[in-house]
């Protein structure tokens, strides 16, 4: 027997020993009821990441969007998919899924229908979950709304044209689509460690302001609208114009032109840097997993929602479709900065490669909200993984989500 073989069989016998139980669930807090931390700091600790990762805006400030006055219904199937799937020369359910990685919630949807979910640590649907960087989806959807409406006259208009203080910065001198498909050329190192540029822009921002976080930014590493560099500054920028431009902070805006008319069921809140006031747009978004769901379907559905369209059907292919991109953003081609081609990326949005148009909001410790426009499918995951990155500890947590993703696939068409 290989080694492959043989680690895959030890991985069998540990999860049939657990009895299917939630990964480290003393490390996470369990005996303390999986608490939330006191503050910011304390949230990514691990007793309190479980806790803090589903009351965020307990802990920090934040600003609230009401739910629709007439919700997307969002039934469960009975019975429910069966979900199979291969990973390291095994084949997996569900359920042992639940077991290996920590996943505080799997829910596929289908049709409009759940057709499977799962919640580990005492987690439960009617929780807000803490999005990270899929809220840079949510912010995108906002840009092109007020693109729409004329609030945005064009992507190829420059940051500064909407907010005079960038005037002569290097982001204000960024066209919009190159922010949205993080190519503004700026060097920028984001991989989580504890003195990246992320995180000395992130000091900063908290300190100063958002404004002066985006305004410190100055050196290119490339022109701008040439290569993929992934940097959550971005995304701050798109913020920034978004709010100048509407006339709007981000609640008031994603609330009115994208979530009620989306058909969420819940309050949703996006928490707010406390020095100015402004909505993390690069990672504060929180919602119910159900309502990650809707926000799928939407997708899904190239923007149609409760029989409207909530956001034009070009723009939606414009963000997602990988044809739609300049050929060094598609998959297969692009290089993330781990020097990997597997995505590519549109309009703050990852694009899969595969036999049609496939694409994921992606977070860092393991948030994900997987869509497949074709087959009508959508699968939501929140987590808690180890560490930021996600396969940095080991666990090869994103790997192993998106042999789950292909299962999900497979179980109603092919890759």
């Amino acid at each position: 027997m290989s080694v492959r073989m043989l680690l895959a069989s030890a991985w069998l016998a540990t999860s049939a020993a657990a009895a299917l139980a939630a990964p480290d669930e003393q490390v996470l807090g369990r005996e303390a009821g999986y608490p939330a931390g006191a503050n910011l700091q304390q949230a990514y600790q691990q007793p309190y990441l479980v806790g803090s990762f589903s009351a965020m805006d307990s802990i920090a400030p934040s600003c609230r969007q009401a739910p629709a006055a007439q919700p997307v219904p969002l039934p469960a199937a009975d019975p429910e998919t069966t979900i199979h799937y291969r990973y390291r020369n095994g084949s997996w359910t569900l359920d042992d899924y639940m077991a290996h990685q920590r996943a505080t919630a799997v829910v596929v949807v289908k049709d409009g229908r759940i057709v499977a979910q799962r919640f580990n640590y005492g987690r439960t649907p009617q929780m807000r979950m803490l999005s990270n960087s899929m809220a840079k989806t949510v912010v995108a959807l906002g840009i092109l709304k007020a693109l729409e409406l004329g609030k945005i006259a064009s992507l190829d208009d420059h940051a500064e044209d909407y907010v005079p203080a960038l005037k002569g910065t290097l982001y204000g001198r960024t066209q919009l689509v190159n922010l949205l498909r993080m190519a503004s050329g700026a060097r920028f190192t984001e991989d989580y460690t504890s003195n990246d540029d992320r995180a000395i822009f992130v000091r900063k921002l908290r300190r100063e302001g958002t404004l002066a976080a985006v305004q410190s930014i100055s050196e290119r590493a490339a022109p701008e609208g040439e290569r993929f560099n992934y940097a959550g500054a971005q995304t701050s920028v798109l913020g920034l114009v978004l709010q100048a431009a509407t006339g709007q902070d981000m609640c008031q805006w994603i609330g009115e032109q994208i979530w009620q008319p989306m058909g969420a069921a819940a309050e949703a809140t996006w928490l707010l840097n406390p020095v100015d006031q402004q909505a993390l747009a690069q990672g504060g978004f929180n919602a119910t997993v159900y309502d990650y769901a809707r926000l799928g379907m939407l997708l899904a559905n190239d923007g149609v929602a409760n029989g409207q369209q909530v956001i034009a059907r070009e723009h939606v292919l414009a963000m997602t479709d990988p044809a739609r991109q300049p050929p060094a953003f598609r998959p297969g081609v692009m290089l993330d900065s781990h020097g990997r081609t597997y995505f590519g990326y549109g309009y703050q949005v990852w694009i899969m490669p595969g036999s049609h148009r496939r694409f994921a909001l992606l977070g860092i410790y393991g948030q994900a909200v997987f869509v497949d426009p074709e087959l009508k499918l959508v699968m939501v995951h929140t987590g808690v993984g180890r560490d930021a990155a996600g396969d940095a500890s080991g666990t090869h947590f994103g790997q192993e989500r998106d042999a789950l993703w292909r299962g999900v696939v497979a179980a109603y068409g092919s890759w």
